[in-house]
C-alpha cells in the first residue's frame, strides 16, 4: 500500500464577504503526525475542511491519496446521538432494517463488510470508560469531554487513510488527553491535528504554520517549531534594521547627488550670465540642465521606491507580536457578601457521588472546579447559571451573574458580534464597543459579520466580550473551559483580565497552566466521596 498523503496545489480561498483568507498555498502532508498551528482567524479550520474535501477552494485543488475522516471542533448538533458522533448512524440504521427483513440494496451497501459494527462500538465505548452510553444516547446528555471522546472513537474506528482532527483535546481532562496522545501515537496512517495544545503538539513529528505569509513547514515537534520561530523572528528583525539602515545611507547619498547637481546647474547659469552669452545659448543650456535634473529625479525616485520595497519586504517577514487586551471591569461588592448558595442540591444527569452538593460562594472567592470528564462540572455551572433545575434542594443567587458555556450557546450565530455586544451593554458608546472588540483581534469587518461565520477562537472571543463587558457588570462569573480554541496570546490576555477581576469566579478548565495563572483562592474538586472544597 502506498503511503497516504494530502497535497495542496496553489490553493486559495475567498470568503463570502470578498476577503481573501489565504492564497496560492502549496504543501504536501505525508504519513508523519503533523500539527497545523496559527493564530485565531487565520483560516486553519477552513484549510482543514478543504483538505478533508468538505469545502471547495476558490482556486487551486487538493489531492488525497485515500479516504479522509474529518473531526470538527463542534462535534455535537442539538439533535445528535452517540451514533451521529461516531459517524455510524447510517450504518447502524441500515443494519437494523436488514435485521427486520429489509432486502434493499442500499442497506447492504451501507453496511458493507461491517456486520460487527454494533459490537465494535459497544466494545470501544466500554474500553474507553463510556460503557454507560449506547448508540441512541442523545448528545445533549453528554459533557463536552464525553462528546469529544465519543467522536474520537468514531475517528479511530473509521478505517480512514488520513485523519484530520480539529482541536481534539478541547474539553478533555488530563487522563483523557494522555489517552488521546497515546492513541494518536499508535495510529499508523496519515494524521493532521489542528491545535493550540502544546502538549499534544509536542507529540507530533512535523509542524506546519499557517500565517498571513502562507504555509511554512518545520521538521520537528512544537518545541522545535517555537525555537525555530524565535530564531526566524530575530533574524527577520535584524534584516529589517539592516534594510532601514541601508535606506538611510542611500537616501543620504541621493541627497548629496541632488545637491551637487543643483550646485552645478546654478554655477552654469551664473557663468553664462557673467559671460554675456546670447539668450538662445542660455536657453539651450537651461534646457539641457533641466533635462539632466529631470532624469536624475526619475532615477532617484526609482531608487527610493526600490529601497522602500526592500524595507516593506523585510517588514513583511516580521510578523507583528499579537497584542490582545481584555479589561477587568470594576465590580464593587463586599468580600464576605454571599453571592450564591446551593443547599443539599442533587444535580441532574450525574450518576456519581458528585450528584450531591452543598456550597456557599462569597464575594471574592475565586474557585477552580476540577474533576474528570462526566463528573458534573458543567452541570454544576448550568445549575448556578439557572439553565438547569436541580433534582432536589435549592439554588439561591444574590448577585448579577454571567455564564459562558463550552458550546458558546449564548451567541446567536445569525447576528453580528457588534449587535450582540450592544444588546449586552446599552450604556457604552459604539466606539467603546468597537474598541473592546478590536483589542480582542476582531476588526471592523469581522464585528459586522454573523458570529456563526467566525472561527472557533473568534467566536469564543466574541462570547467573552459579551460576558465580560455586560452592563450591569457581573459579580459572579461562571466560565466553562474559557481557554478552549484560544491561541497563546489570547489565553494570556484572558489570564491577565481574570487575575484583575474583583468579583466571585467559578472556572472549569483542564488546562493546569491556565488555572495557575488566575490567582485562584479555592479549588472545588470532584472525588469518589463527592465534592471537596479546599484552598488553592
Amino acid at each position: 500500500m502506498t503511503s497516504p498523503f494530502l497535497a495542496l496545489e496553489s490553493v486559495s480561498h475567498v470568503l463570502p464577504d470578498g476577503r481573501t483568507l489565504f492564497s496560492n498555498l502549496c504543501e504536501q502532508f505525508d504519513a508523519r503526525p503533523t500539527g497545523l498551528v496559527g493564530r485565531n482567524g487565520v483560516g486553519k479550520t477552513v484549510l482543514a475542511r478543504i483538505l478533508a474535501g468538505q469545502l471547495q477552494p476558490s482556486a487551486g485543488r487538493c489531492v488525497a491519496s485515500g479516504r479522509v475522516h474529518y473531526l470538527a471542533q463542534q462535534v455535537a448538533a442539538p439533535e445528535a446521538t452517540v451514533a451521529d458522533l461516531v459517524g455510524m448512524r447510517e450504518t447502524l440504521e441500515a443494519l437494523a432494517r436488514i435485521e427486520t427483513g429489509s432486502c434493499a440494496a442500499e442497506d447492504f451497501e451501507a453496511v458493507g463488510e461491517r456486520w460487527d459494527v454494533r459490537e465494535r462500538l459497544r466494545h470501544e465505548l466500554e474500553r474507553n470508560g463510556l460503557g454507560y452510553l449506547d448508540a441512541a444516547t442523545p448528545a445533549t446528555a453528554l459533557s463536552g469531554g464525553e462528546a469529544m471522546r465519543v467522536a474520537l472513537i468514531g475517528a479511530l474506528l473509521s478505517e480512514a487513510d488520513f485523519l484530520i482532527l480539529d482541536e481534539p483535546s478541547n474539553h478533555l481532562d488530563r487522563p483523557n488527553r494522555q489517552a488521546l496522545i497515546g492513541q494518536l501515537q499508535r495510529w499508523s496512517r496519515g494524521l493532521l491535528v489542528v491545535s493550540h495544545d502544546r502538549e499534544l503538539l509536542n507529540a507530533m513529528q512535523h509542524i506546519v504554520e499557517l500565517s498571513a505569509l502562507g504555509l511554512r513547514s518545520y521538521g520537528g515537534n512544537y518545541d522545535f517549531y517555537a525555537q525555530a520561530k524565535a530564531r526566524e523572528r530575530q533574524s527577520a528583525i535584524e534584516s529589517l534594521e539592516q534594510a532601514k539602515t541601508q535606506r538611510r545611507r542611500e537616501e543620504q547619498t541621493l541627497r548629496e547627488q541632488r545637491e551637487r547637481q543643483e550646485r552645478r546647474q546654478a554655477r552654469g547659469n551664473r557663468q553664462g550670465r557673467e559671460a554675456n552669452q546670447a539668450k538662445i545659448l542660455l536657453d539651450r543650456q537651461k534646457e539641457r540642465s533641466e533635462a539632466s535634473a529631470g532624469k536624475l529625479r526619475q532615477q532617484q525616485a526609482a531608487a527610493r521606491e526600490q529601497l522602500a520595497q526592500r524595507v516593506r519586504e523585510a517588514a513583511r517577514q516580521v510578523e507583528d507580536e499579537t497584542v490582545v487586551v481584555l479589561h477587568a471591569v470594576p465590580v464593587p461588592q463586599a468580600a464576605q457578601r454571599r453571592v450564591a448558595e446551593l443547599d443539599t442540591v442533587t444535580l441532574p444527569f450525574v450518576a456519581a457521588a458528585t450528584r450531591h452538593i452543598s456550597l456557599t460562594i462569597t464575594g471574592l472567592q475565586r474557585i477552580g472546579v476540577l474533576g474528570p470528564n462526566g463528573c458534573g462540572k458543567s452541570t454544576l455551572l448550568k445549575v448556578l447559571a439557572g439553565q438547569l433545575e436541580p433534582l432536589a434542594g435549592s439554588c439561591k443567587i444574590a448577585a448579577q451573574r454571567v455564564y459562558l458555556d463550552q458550546r458558546l450557546a449564548t451567541l446567536d450565530p445569525q447576528r453580528p458580534v457588534l449587535d450582540q455586544l450592544r444588546s449586552a451593554n446599552r450604556v457604552a458608546s459604539e466606539s467603546a464597543l468597537r474598541m473592546w472588540l478590536a483589542q480582542l483581534g476582531l476588526d471592523a469587518q469581522r464585528v459586522t459579520m454573523p458570529s456563526g461565520t467566525l472561527s472557533g477562537g473568534e467566536r469564543l472571543k466574541a462570547a467573552l466580550a459579551c460576558a465580560l463587558y455586560a452592563e450591569p457588570a457581573a459579580q459572579l462569573l461562571l466560565l466553562d473551559e474559557p481557554s478552549n480554541h484560544l491561541d497563546l496570546a489570547s489565553t494570556q490576555a484572558l489570564e491577565a483580565m481574570l487575575r484583575g477581576y474583583a468579583g466571585a469566579l467559578l472556572v472549569v478548565s483542564h488546562d493546569e497552566v491556565f488555572l495557575e495563572g488566575l490567582a485562584l483562592t479555592h479549588r472545588l474538586e470532584a472525588t469518589e466521596q463527592g465534592w471537596v472544597l479546599g484552598f488553592w
